[in-house]
């Protein structure tokens, strides 16, 4: 059963599970196909039905520049393979790094915002399941770290 919120009523509605729900491995495995064709050699795939959406919801497969969230948290899930998570201060100093791997089992991380944070892949075909608060808002300058 699914949730909906309608004018602060909360009702329930049945959902029918389809395939094209199923986070795979065959899916996972052409969301990294599709990254190691892209120049950035990385791929969203999102699960949010638009940019509007109140939740955020993406499946990436690679590395993530130094930046911040200035109104919204981030919360990491690993899906497969592993990253580091670096957090930062102003300076670039660094606060924390974290390890998500099976191997540590440490499997996500929350990241407060307006935290500066960087994720490195660690192993190839590594996916990992990211959720922020919608709607979606591209970064500003202000809010990468060069």
């Amino acid at each position: 059963m699914q949730v909906f919120i309608h004018k602060e009523v909360r009702y329930y509605q049945p959902v029918q599970i389809t395939a094209d729900m199923i986070i795979s491995e065959k899916l996972l495995d052409s969301i990294t196909e599709e990254a190691k064709q892209s120049p950035r050699l990385r791929k969203n795939f999102n699960l949010h039905e638009s940019l509007d959406s109140k939740v955020q919801r993406n499946e990436l497969g690679t590395a993530i520049s130094i930046q911040r969230h200035q109104n919204t948290a981030e919360t990491i899930m690993l899906v497969r393979g592993g990253i580091k998570v670096i957090l930062l201060e102003d300076n670039k100093n660094i606060i924390e790094v974290s390890i998500l791997s099976y191997e540590t089992k440490n499997c996500g991380i929350h990241i407060p915002a307006g935290v500066w944070h960087s994720v490195e892949v660690l192993e190839s075909s590594t996916m990992i399941f990211e959720v922020k608060e919608g709607p979606y808002a591209s970064l500003s300058d202000e809010d990468i770290m060069e």
